[in-house]
């Protein structure tokens, strides 16, 4: 949300330099999907949900120290691994919940989700915040934040992997019953 705003007042980039320079992220999720999908079903979603998010993370941290005057093929290479990250994380991740809601559930698991993008959506408001804290550095800050809920994501993520094999592996890590 505040890359926008990064591009034309930190950066100084025009409008339309700016709908160009966002493409890549854009244009990355939609390869990175339908990939991300098929992997989803030889993998597990918390290891790719990890992987991506992990991605995305180190894409907005590398957004957030671009150097004082980048060029656009250093900017679009950054939105590019933003991009690769989010569709790698998104396509698993919604197959993993829509999969796991019983089939009379469905319409409550995609409601869920419309309001978690809502959530996200609203979530503007940090950016606003930021703005309102920073200044001209407010879209940094933004990117920040957001890389450190990205790295907080993918850490939650590959702890689904962990909590996954203790229950798939029970009698490991616990105490053996009094009753043997």
């Amino acid at each position: 949300m505040s890359l926008p705003f990064y591009f034309e007042t930190v950066l100084g980039r025009s409008q339309v330099e700016t709908g160009f320079l966002m493409t890549p992220w854009s244009a990355l999720v939609a390869l990175m999907a339908p990939i991300a999908g098929r992997m989803s079903d030889r993998h597990a979603p918390g290891l790719l949900g990890g992987v991506g998010l992990a991605m995305l993370c180190v894409g907005m941290v590398s957004l957030a120290l671009l150097p004082v005057n980048p060029h656009a093929f250093d900017i679009c290479i950054r939105m590019a691994i933003c991009g690769a990250g989010f569709g790698f994380f998104q396509s698993p991740n919604l197959k993993a919940f829509m999969s796991s809601a019983p089939r009379e559930r469905s319409g409550s698991a995609s409601g869920v989700i419309a309001t978690s993008r809502l959530i996200g959506q609203a979530s503007g408001v940090l950016v606003a915040l930021c703005f309102s804290i920073a200044g001209k550095h407010g879209p940094t800050l933004a990117l920040s934040l957001g890389a450190g809920f990205a790295g907080v994501g993918s850490v939650a993520s590959g702890l689904r992997l962990v909590r996954r094999r203790a229950v798939e592996a029970p009698g490991i890590g616990r105490e053996p019953s009094r009753e043997a």
